[in-house]
């Protein structure tokens, strides 16, 4: 094998993993655009429930209030 015919398998081969590695890139570059765009949705999602969580504890502590205050009537 002749030193020119070394170089360009070499050269191949590094083409070879190059490529590779930009699909790799646009890939990762894919999933984490995915990613970014679940958490800002689960990040909503969130926000909504702990609302609806405090409005829920908001309603049980008055609706506590108003069974108390009835207990101390009778």
């Amino acid at each position: 094998m002749t030193a020119g015919s070394k170089d360009r398998l070499e050269l191949a081969a590094l083409e070879s993993r190059v490529d590779e590695l930009i699909k790799a890139v646009e890939s990762l570059a894919t999933e984490n655009e995915a990613l970014r765009s679940q958490q800002a949705s689960l990040t909503t999602e969130r926000a909504a429930l702990i609302e609806k969580t405090e409005q829920a504890r908001s309603r049980v502590e008055a609706m506590i209030a108003r069974l108390k205050a009835m207990e101390t009537r009778s």
